[in-house]
C-alpha cells in the first residue's frame, strides 16, 4: 500500500478536527474562538479533498457542510475582534 499526498491530508484533516473537539471538550479552547473554526476549516477541507479522492461522496458531503458551517462562524469572530 502506498501512503499518498491525499492520504496525508486526510490524516491531517482527520486530527484537526478530533483535536479541535478534544481540546474544546476539555476547555482548552473555546468552541467560539478563532483556532476552533480554522482547525475545523482546515479539517474540513483536507478531509473533502481526501473523500472526494477516495470517491466516498456522503463523507464529501458531510465535510463540505463542516465547512459552510465554519466559514460564516469565523469570519463573525474575526469581524467582532475588529469591532472591540
Amino acid at each position: 500500500m502506498t501512503f499518498t499526498l491525499v492520504d496525508g491530508l486526510g490524516w491531517v484533516g482527520s486530527l484537526c478536527v478530533v483535536i479541535a473537539y478534544g481540546l474544546n471538550s476539555y476547555q482548552k479552547i473555546r468552541s467560539d474562538s478563532l483556532i476552533f473554526y480554522t482547525m475545523n476549516l482546515v479539517g474540513g477541507i483536507f478531509l473533502i479533498i481526501y473523500s472526494n479522492y477516495k470517491g466516498a461522496y456522503a463523507n464529501t458531503f458531510i465535510n463540505v457542510v463542516w465547512v459552510i458551517i465554519a466559514v460564516p462562524a469565523m469570519l463573525r469572530v474575526i469581524f467582532r475582534s475588529k469591532t472591540t
